[in-house]
């Protein structure tokens, strides 16, 4: 197992807000970034038919080789960005087609960054990675969050990068 942390990056711009703050959280750590931009998931399908173009498979097994991973996306109408959506719903193959997949998931610690333009953390936002990670029988971590809108001091914002990052590495 690879003990360095995979990010597992959701936004709809290569460039983005949640991009350029991945890399002020992780300025002083080794980490992978997986971009969901750069991957075919197709939405989830009942009958489990999926056309070759589709990566999903390939992107659980990156993450099958980490021991922490972490989720990031921009909020989006309160709530996970689309490509995120797609892929955790998509989670639904590893307990019903590919449940040895979802067993190699186990004990994993999950993490969350989320940025935005609201002062906080939307309510419940992180309810579907702390859920969705308990189900899998993972370890959800917590979350930080940039707001683009309403930055704190500088300092602020660097004690909680600070904090969560040591929590990050800590599990490694």
């Amino acid at each position: 197992m690879k003990n360095i942390p995979v990010i597992l990056l959701a936004s709809a711009r290569k460039d983005s807000d949640t991009k350029k703050f991945i890399e002020k959280v992780f300025s002083n750590t080794e980490y992978k970034v997986i971009d969901l931009l750069d991957f075919t998931v197709l939405p989830y399908d009942y009958s489990h038919q999926y056309s070759e173009k589709d990566e999903f498979f390939k992107i659980i097994e990156e993450l099958m080789q980490h021991e922490t991973i972490v989720f990031a996306t921009p909020v989006y109408w309160y709530s996970m960005s689309g490509l995120m959506k797609t892929f955790f719903d998509r989670l639904t193959d590893l307990v019903t087609i590919k449940k040895e997949y979802g067993r190699q998931l186990k004990d994993k610690s999950t993490f969350l960054i989320v940025v935005g333009t609201d002062k906080g953390l939307p309510v419940g936002f992180d309810k579907p990675f702390e859920l969705s990670s308990r189900y899998l029988k993972m370890s959800y971590q917590g979350s930080i969050y940039y707001s683009t809108k309403h930055t704190e001091p500088e300092q602020s914002i660097g004690d909680l990068i600070n904090l969560f990052i040591q929590k990050v590495v800590s599990d490694e």
